[in-house]
């Protein structure tokens, strides 16, 4: 089972791979949104801000998400390393209801580039 470090850390990837994005996909993630990522094995919810391209981490809360962020994630610690990883297809698992993803109508389309 993936540590809090290790899922922290592989956030700090997903945000560099988000900042070397070129293409439709540094448009989709070049915005400014609210996001949180609940870690259901490890009852523990990164809180933070996805602005320009970038995952900045404000906050690690234990349990659900504190409130209602604008993008919000639900996924195992495993999942998050494998899919920073390229071990784990986010549209498969996404589909197959392994990983959550909410988010407004506007930000799902923006955000199926990334996908």
């Amino acid at each position: 089972m993936a540590t809090i470090t290790e899922c922290r850390s592989a956030l700090s990837r997903l945000s560099d791979n988000l900042a070397r994005a070129d293409g439709d996909a540094r448009g989709a993630a070049a915005f400014d949104r609210t996001l949180s990522c609940h870690l259901t094995d490890l009852d523990t919810t990164f809180t933070g801000r996805l602005v320009d391209g970038r995952i900045e981490v404000q906050d690690t809360v234990a349990g659900p998400p504190p409130g209602k962020a604008q993008i919000r994630l639900r996924m195992t610690g495993d999942d998050l390393v494998a899919m920073v990883d390229g071990e784990l297809n986010f549209a498969k698992a996404w589909a197959s209801g392994r990983v959550g993803l909410e988010a407004g109508f506007r930000d799902l389309l923006r955000l199926r580039s990334l996908l």
